[in-house]
């Protein structure tokens, strides 16, 4: 019995959906972008206090990792978006749902927290990777802790995790496709609306896998590029 069904890859261009697939593909690499540059700051940040000499900022590190960590996004993306707002209060909190957009500013910044966490653990063990024998030597030079932290060890560590960063940077986009369960309109989302409205969504949902393995493939290649230029000499790196 063969399949009765007739292919039609036009949805794929044709108007308005070609429209709809494009504005799904900007707004999904802007969450992407803009939440990867909030937890790569943040995600450095607690990755350094986590290893710093005092002990209430390591608490403070540890809890905030554990927490975001250990947590599904898609819960961390329901709290943000239905829970958050009433933490500010009954009215703050009705002032708050009213913003244009709010679902849009919501899934970028939960993507950010809950990629922080991991990029944090990263940087924990590229500081661990780093011999005691240099944190004494960069301080014998008389810098003080924040100085061997910004302008040696945080560099460093940064070039030896490059190919776990570079799995994060990857994933997050991926990620991006769970703010449609919050109403966004990302590239997901788009080839849902499409197969809603021309009942093709075969086309539709394999026309999203190829977009969001191109992107994929150009992340891993921006990347390789960055790691051959910034990796450690004498370590393994990406041949």
């Amino acid at each position: 019995m063969g399949m009765n069904y007739t292919f039609d890859w036009g949805v794929l261009w044709r108007q308005p959906y070609g429209i709809w697939l494009l504005q799904g593909i900007w707004l999904t690499l802007k969450i992407g972008f803009i939440a990867w540059i909030i937890a790569l700051f943040l995600g450095i940040m607690i990755g350094t206090l986590r290893v710093t000499p005092w002990r209430w900022l390591r608490f403070v590190a540890t809890a905030y990792t554990e927490l975001f960590r250990n947590i599904p996004f898609l819960v961390q993306l329901f709290f943000w978006y239905y829970a958050g707002p009433m933490i500010f209060g009954e009215h703050i909190g009705r002032e708050i749902n009213q913003i244009l957009g709010l679902n849009y500013y919501v899934s970028i910044f939960a993507l950010g927290l809950y990629t922080a966490s991991r990029v944090a653990e990263h940087m924990r063990a590229g500081f661990a990777s780093i011999n005691k024998e240099q944190y004494q030597a960069v301080l014998s030079t008389g810098m003080t802790y924040y100085q061997m932290y910004r302008y040696v060890i945080i560099p460093y560590a940064l070039r030896i995790i490059i190919p776990p960063i570079t799995t994060e940077f990857l994933t997050i986009f991926k990620n991006s496709s769970i703010a449609m369960t919050i109403g966004v309109a990302e590239l997901t989302f788009m080839s849902y609306r499409i197969d809603a409205e021309t009942f093709h969504g075969l086309e539709a949902t394999t026309g999203a896998m190829l977009i969001y393995l191109l992107l994929g493939l150009t992340v891993v290649r921006l990347m390789g590029i960055i790691e051959a230029k910034f990796k450690i000499p004498g370590m393994i790196g990406r041949q």
